[in-house]
């Protein structure tokens, strides 16, 4: 099996657009979904529907795979797991390194997902010498003292990062100057790469506060399209409320 050092999907030199990119681990995820039911064929619309998608994109998306389907009956699921998994780079063996072994990193590194998908975790490193041959998740914890030697004899191309913010940028420098090219940022911050290495970063925090100003904004208009309430009553000739120059009655005099 190929290891991720030696060889690059072809994606970018087939060019298949970085949206189409995006969407192919949704397609892929809702296809294993399906083939673990033991469906065979699914149409168009239907995957659409389970990646959540619409049924023209979809198919455009298959066009830069050359997969096009048959007429009244649909894809071939098993055949499009394969073809989108190899088009991912997800049929070889990727090894990963994951720093920062906080709450955050020892629960990336117990994520059985991984393996399944082509992602084999070879080593747990953090900085804490305390931490230092303490087993997560079957493996033990190295010092990033062994950072570059572990890439080195691994083969790693793809490195997790998952430290405190005022770490990242130097842990980040240090995994691309050992040959590292791609790179999952957990930590809060922006990294500055060289040209060729590839960052996708996840700020959980980030997309709570999307989701915050969503909630807000349906507040305000569930809040604009209720019935306004009517006036209540007013009892006597004197009550009113204040205005600019003093009291103001709520029943002129004739």
């Amino acid at each position: 099996m190929a290891t991720g050092r030696t060889h690059r999907p072809a994606t970018r030199s087939r060019g298949i657009p970085e949206a189409t990119v995006a969407r192919l681990p949704l397609y892929l995820r809702a296809l294993t979904a399906l083939s673990e039911r033991s469906v065979p064929t699914v149409s168009s619309e239907e995957l659409a529907a389970a990646a959540g998608v619409n049924s023209a994109k979809l198919r455009k998306d298959f066009s830069y795979l050359g997969s096009y389907g048959t007429r009244g009956v649909g894809y071939d699921v098993e055949y499009l797991v394969y073809q989108i998994s190899r088009e991912l780079g997800l049929t070889q063996d990727w090894p990963v390194v994951i720093v920062g072994i906080g709450n955050l990193g020892a629960a990336l590194a117990n994520y059985g997902g991984f393996a399944s998908r082509g992602f084999r975790v070879a080593a747990l490193i953090d900085a804490d010498p305390s931490m230092a041959g303490k087993p997560v998740a079957g493996l033990p914890v190295k010092h990033t003292d062994e950072l570059e030697a572990i890439i080195e004899d691994n083969g790693v191309s793809i490195g997790v990062i998952a430290t405190p913010a005022g770490a990242a940028q130097q842990v980040c420098d240090r995994l691309v100057a050992a040959g590292v090219t791609s790179i999952l940022n957990f930590a809060p911050t922006v990294l500055s790469v060289p040209d060729g290495v590839d960052v996708r970063k996840v700020d959980l925090s980030i997309e709570l506060q999307i989701l915050a100003f969503h909630e807000q904004r349906k507040a305000g208009e569930e809040a604009l399209a209720a019935p306004a309430r009517p006036a209540p009553a007013v009892r006597g000739g004197t009550a009113g409320g204040k205005g600019p120059d003093g009291d103001v009655p709520a029943v002129m005099p004739a």
